[in-house]
């Protein structure tokens, strides 16, 4: 903000800054880094959005029964039980001005929403390495425990609607270098910190880190704060450039100059930097929408690769952890999907009603043709493995059990030669098709090295009873490291294929085709 100062006064109380020599002028590296840094928070801020109103609803428990939220952004009562209602009939359309993308697309804006940190972190990685590397760092953070009774000063003089002289600052008063260090360097991590709690690859494999938040929903609900907070500093950092000493402002954020003979100039460039950002996020809204599979396409091939170098190699360890005990199991368990109709799948609709006598599940291989029926007796039969884990839906509710199954590698026995993934198909059809095509059978498809973990299972018990109809009894998928949509429910058939493409619309799994989530469902 703006020049040095020796010594100045804000009453009631007098106080003095130390004078500093250092040069007040924004160099271009700042000044470029906070351009895109609003471009930026904008992105995620708007993603976000998206993601929050497909479950507009926030608690603080380990589950999400509905009535216990502590904060909710829609008027729509639940029903008390479980079964009767499905998480996406919670969902809420968010206009494309508002959201990215908006129109209840949670797939595109968890996309969006991954590919806008991985680009700030980066972003704030090479701002804070510059800000060390220059010695800029001293202009933002305090050096002195005098900056608590001086930045108190500052406050009495902002709340009592004045405007503190332009000596006060070099660049910034006390009050603004607390709140730049509290954003930058406390705020900015935390929002990474309880992000990343909610990937299922890291409380698969680090159950503490995500209790430490408080389970889950606690993360959830933090990051949520953390939002706030972060929206709030935005809309007051940004009034306050051109309430507070704006022709001093605005010349150092355009120029990194301080003659304010230039603002003006610098006040038109600003106002249509403003504009033409305002311009560019909801255009990647409309872009968005207008081509669904190819915005698509684009933004999981980017955020792969954060997924390849940071989740990927993480492994489940669900069968080993002791942070979570039965004393954590929920008491209640949202659903997505409801169990197949007669018209569905009469066969098994016949095995429920004759207590699953003639209930079979197909395990094949494609590659060469063959395949072998399997009853429920005989995989109660297999070696079996129990676990207690956290179930998560990528809309953000969850809830944690124990389940009982029998590992994947235990069921298919040997890969054959070229297969490289395995399809899991259900008896339950899609709750949409993305062309509103008529709904085809449910599936998911896992690659090789998932498919080997070993909390990947078929569960036919959950909290030592059979798995409850609703949650896809009497044989469901469990797979740790990933979100809810990849655990097939009501399960068919399993079997070796050799390429994903081939199957549906090609890309990995009936939510990847209908509601265009990742393959990859470790975040």
């Amino acid at each position: 903000m703006a020049a040095d100062a020796v010594i100045c006064q804000v009453t009631p109380r007098p106080f003095t800054w130390k004078r500093q020599e250092m040069n007040p002028d924004f160099p271009f590296w700042l000044r470029a880094s906070h351009l895109i840094n609003f471009i930026l928070i904008g992105m995620l801020l708007r993603s976000g959005w998206e993601i929050l109103s497909s479950l507009p609803r926030l608690w603080w428990r380990k589950d999400s029964a509905p009535g216990t939220e502590w904060l909710k952004f829609t008027k729509r009562e639940l029903p008390k039980e479980e079964g009767v209602y499905t998480s996406l009939m919670d969902e809420k359309s968010l206009s494309p001005l508002i959201g990215l993308p908006g129109r209840e697309n949670v797939g595109l804006g968890r996309h969006w929403h991954g590919a806008s940190v991985m680009l700030w972190v980066l972003n704030g990685i090479v701002y804070v390495g510059l800000l060390f590397g220059t010695g800029l760092w001293r202009r933002i953070i305090p050096t002195s425990w005098d900056v608590f009774p001086q930045a108190f000063e500052s406050l009495k003089v902002y709340l009592s609607f004045s405007v503190p002289g332009i000596e006060h600052y070099q660049p910034y008063d006390p009050l603004q270098m607390l709140g730049y260090t509290f954003v930058i360097f406390i705020l900015a991590p935390f929002m990474m910190l309880t992000g990343v709690a909610m990937s299922p690859a890291i409380r698969s494999r680090y159950p503490w880190y995500v209790k430490f938040w408080g389970g889950h929903q606690g993360a959830r609900s933090l990051h949520f704060i953390g939002m706030v907070l972060m929206a709030g500093f935005v809309i007051m950092h940004v009034g306050l450039v051109f309430l507070v000493h704006r022709e001093y402002n605005l010349v150092h954020m355009v120029f990194g100059d301080v003659d304010t003979a230039r603002y003006a100039q610098a006040f038109v460039i600003i106002i249509s930097t403003i504009v033409a950002v305002l311009v560019f996020w909801i255009a990647l809204s409309y872009l968005t929408l207008a081509n669904r599979v190819r915005a698509h396409g684009i933004l999981v091939r980017f955020t792969e690769l954060g997924r390849k170098i940071f989740l990927n190699w993480m492994r489940p360890r669900s069968s080993v952890q002791t942070s979570y005990t039965d004393e954590d199991i929920s008491e209640f368990h949202w659903t997505n999907g409801l169990p197949p109709t007669e018209e569905e799948s009469p066969e098994w609709v016949a095995a429920r009603d004759n207590d699953w006598d003639g209930y079979t599940i197909a395990i094949g291989d494609d590659i060469n043709g063959t395949s072998r029926e399997i009853t429920l007796d005989e995989l109660r039969e297999m070696p079996q493995v129990s676990y207690i884990a956290t179930h998560t839906c990528m809309q953000g509710w969850s809830a944690t059990s124990r389940w009982t199954g029998v590992r994947l590698v235990d069921l298919l026995g040997e890969r054959p030669e070229g297969a490289n993934y395995v399809i899991v198909e259900s008896y339950g059809l899609a709750q949409k098709m993305i062309d509103n095509r008529p709904r085809e059978p449910f599936y998911a498809t896992f690659d090789i090295d998932t498919v080997g973990e070993q909390d990947t299972i078929l569960a036919y018990e959950r909290n030592g009873r059979p798995v409850d109809i609703h949650l896809g009894g009497p044989a469901r998928m469990r797979v740790e490291s990933n979100h809810g949509y990849k655990h097939v429910k009501w399960v068919r058939s399993i079997r070796w294929i050799a390429d994903y493409a081939d199957y549906g619309d090609g890309r990995g799994g009936t939510r990847e085709d209908s509601a265009l989530q990742a393959f990859n469902g470790r975040i």
